[in-house]
Parts: C-alpha cells; structure tokens; sequence
C-alpha cells in the first residue's frame, strides 16, 4: 500500500513537472468585470445633502463613542457588575430562549445607501456578450450627472489599472472645481486605467489623450470612453485612448497595433498640449523612474510649456528590513520629485508645489489624509 501511493504522488509530482515545462507562464485568472454608477454632486442640494449625511455619520459615531464610554464606565462600577449577576444570563435571552444580540450602529456606509443624492456605486456584474441584458439600467443613468465605469473590484498586481482608485476622484474632483482652467486645452495623462479621469477631463477639455499599457485594459478604458459619451458631447470634447509604454522611447505607431498612434497625432501632442496628469501610478520604484523619464522627454518635445499634476495616496507597510512602517515607495517619489525640480536644464524649469485639498468634493468618496495633488509647471526657457 505505501508503495502504491509513492508512485501515486510520484505521478503528480511528474505531472507538475511535465506542465511546468510545457507552459511559459501559469494561466491568468479570469477577472470579474462589474459596471458602477458614480454620481456628480453638481448642484447646491447634492452637496447639502452630502453635508447633511456626513453629520449624520459623525453624529452616529459620536453617539457610539459615547456609548462606549458608558459601557466602561459601567463596567468599572461594582454596584452595575452586581446587578447584572444577579439577573442572570436570562435577562440576555428572548422568549424562545434564544441570545439578544445588541447591534453596534450602523456604519458610513449604511447611511450612505439610504440617500438618493449620494454618489452611490452600483456594481453590475457584466456578462461579455450578453449585455443587452443591461440595457434598461444604462438607459436609467443616462443623465449629465452619472459617470458609468467599468472596472473589476480586486486584481493581480499587473492588472491594478483595471480598478478605480482614490487618487482617480481626487483629481477628477480637483478637475470640476478649476474647470475654467482646463477648458478648451489639449491634456495627456499617464496610466489612465479605467479612464475615468480622462472621461471627466473630457467634460471640459478640447481634447484628452488617455494613454496606458495592456490590450485588454485599453480595451475597457475605450468601453469607458463611449459609455460616457454624453457627458462630453454638450462641450465637443474627446478622449482618445492610446497605447504609451513608459519603457519604451518611442510612441508605438505600429498601424496594425490596436491603439496605436498617428503621426498627425504624434504631431497634435507635441504642438497642442497643455497639461500632463497622472493618478496613483507610483507603487512601482522602477515604474515611478519611468515615469519620471517619460515626463522629461515628453515636456521637452512640446511647443509650449506645461503643467504636470500627479495624484496619489501614501500607502503605508510593514518592512522586515526596517522593522517598523514605512512608506517607500512614496519616499522614492518624493524623492524624484526632487530630483526634478533641482534639475540643471537650460531648456526647461521645472517648478514642483503642493496642491491644498481645500476644494469641494464632486465625487463622494473618502478623502483621507494620505492623499496628495502635486503641481509641476514645466516652463519653457528658449
């Protein structure tokens, strides 16, 4: 019998093998894909109401501390302690004997659902191939305040573009509020993912071209652009969605490769652009350079000069090699972005400053304090 079963696992362990051998990498996962609805707080009742559930929310919390601060004091007096014993665990019961379980409040989000004006995600679990299945709740939210995205909720690293992110709604919401700023110009941005930035950017912008890397995520950021059409339609924006790998020195301009650039294309860039944006992009040293790089030669074969504003979140981790929490991959951004600024170039000044976040909220979402808006104006000296 043990020998059978030797040679049982020796067979898997040869099959394991055999595979291992035989396939280059190990299949991708299939990734869920789910369409969300996001609402603009555009008017003076969407941002009352949003006032009103945050109080709402901070009452509910305060009231629970409270609570908690009862509890304590409760059970720090002899004479409470007593008594309780001497009801006994039946005054913990209900008639059928059964455990009454007190219920802690209910959270944020919980309110959050119970309000017809908040920025609410609705996720739509997609079906490829059958989405006319949808077509009644996309007909629902057609109006000029609803973002609709496709997105997945969890990914492998090399597919975290496939999310949306914090930082994406910090700085679309830094968009909305500088509108008048960014009308009418021509915008790139950098590992746009889902697109959901350059889609409000497209709601004032002349044009946006919105660039990242991978077929299938480009594939959705495009899916993106047309589902939202009708918030860009009433200014005449667009957003184009193009292939940029921050690796490579060259715009790819492959005709047969999907989301390729043209050369008018190319040309329209580097003559016409204004601003450069990019959104949690840097949790990658080695991307970070990258980026930085692609910055440099970008802003050096514009026309006119530019500003670059990059959003992020500080995202804290333990280290076994510091033995304490760090933040290192926001240090090596900090510290490029040093770099840059303290940089010796007689054709370009590159001026770097903190964005205040003092700007009204657009998009309902948690803006802690580890996110940041950083300005760079690349300044043309010839």
């Amino acid at each position: 019998m043990h020998t059978k079963i030797s040679c049982m696992w020796k067979l898997r362990i040869d099959s394991v093998l055999t595979w291992c051998l035989t396939h280059t990498s190990p299949p991708r996962c299939v990734l869920t894909v789910f369409l969300s609805y996001f609402k603009l707080l555009w008017n003076t009742e969407d941002l009352a109401s949003e006032k009103h559930v945050k109080e709402a929310t901070t009452e509910r919390e305060h009231q629970y501390r409270s609570g908690d601060e009862l509890c304590d004091k409760d059970r720090n007096n002899p004479k409470t302690e007593r008594e309780l014993n001497s009801e006994g665990v039946e005054a913990l019961l209900d008639d059928d004997g059964d455990l009454e379980v007190v219920r802690r409040p209910r959270s944020a989000s919980d309110l959050e659902a119970e309000d017809p004006l908040r920025d609410r995600v609705y996720p739509v679990v997609l079906m490829k191939g059958k989405e006319d299945a949808f077509e009644d709740e996309q007909q629902e939210y057609t109006c000029s305040d609803v973002v609709k995205i496709e997105h997945t909720m969890a990914t492998p690293l090399e597919d975290v573009g496939k999310q949306v992110w914090r930082a994406a709604f910090l700085l679309a919401d830094y968009i909305l509020f500088k509108r008048d700023t960014f009308r009418c110009c021509l915008v790139l941005e950098l590992g746009g993912g889902t697109g959901i930035t350059s889609i409000i950017m497209g709601t004032v912008a002349k044009r946006v071209y919105c660039t990242d890397v991978g077929e299938d995520l480009l594939a959705m950021c495009e899916q993106n652009v047309v589902l939202n059409k009708h918030l860009m339609e009433p200014g005449g924006g667009e957003v184009k969605v193009k292939e940029l790998d921050w690796l490579k020195d060259e715009f790819c301009t492959d005709p047969e490769a999907p989301y390729s650039w043209s050369e008018d294309e190319i040309a329209d860039l580097h003559n016409h652009c204004t601003v450069i944006m990019a959104a949690d992009v840097f949790y990658d040293d080695d991307l970070t350079d990258a980026l930085f790089r692609m910055l440099y030669r970008i802003t050096h074969n514009l026309r006119n000069s530019c500003t670059v504003y990059l959003a992020l979140e500080k995202r804290l981790n333990f280290t076994l090699r510091h033995m304490d929490v760090t933040c290192e991959a926001y240090s090596h951004f900090r510290n490029t972005l040093s770099d840059l600024e303290n940089l010796q170039d007689r054709k370009i000044k590159y001026t770097v400053e903190p964005v205040k976040l003092d700007f009204c909220q657009f998009l309902v979402y948690e803006r802690i304090e580890q996110l940041e808006l950083w300005k760079i104006i690349a300044e043309q000296l010839t």
